[in-house]
């Protein structure tokens, strides 16, 4: 098979410095930075209009591992980004991305005081996995996913 792994996800945002701040706050690290512009190329291959224009950055947890997957965080400014994250997390299509985190309720606890809204607080489910989802600053759902060693 030719598919190896995810390369990298992409999180449309409204306010890309405030989105860039929060996406570091959970611990990624810029690895290239997009500045503002059009590709006429990007445009096509994406099916969005020639003119299109957008900044960007790609982030990842451990930018020593090539092979980890990146977050390409983008705002659209021309035409700007539009629309809501999914309503619901049953709603078709990706609805949120679960991060592998060691030590769920300290973060949880880091986090809740940095002011990220939670859906709930850490729950445990079939005994041993413990989660808990949040949203980015647009609405995105995330979740922290603990994940005992076997």
């Amino acid at each position: 098979m030719a598919i190896k792994s995810i390369f990298h996800l992409n999180i449309n945002c409204t306010d890309h410095e405030r989105s860039r701040a929060f996406y570091e706050l959970l611990g990624f690290h810029v690895v290239h930075e997009i500045p503002e512009g059009s590709d006429p190329a990007m445009a096509k291959a994406l099916g969005l209009p020639e003119d299109v224009r957008a900044k960007a950055v790609i982030m990842m947890i451990d930018p020593t591992d090539q092979r980890s997957c990146r977050l390409d965080l983008i705002e659209w400014t021309s035409p700007a980004t539009v629309g809501t994250p999914y309503p619901t997390l049953n709603h078709a299509g990706v609805a949120r991305v679960a991060l592998f985190t060691t030590g769920l309720d300290a973060e949880y606890e880091r986090l809740l005081a940095a002011g990220v809204s939670f859906l709930s607080e850490p729950v445990v489910m079939r005994g041993d996995i413990k989660f808990v989802c949040f949203e980015d600053p647009d609405g995105t759902i995330l979740e922290l996913i603990e994940v005992p060693r076997t």
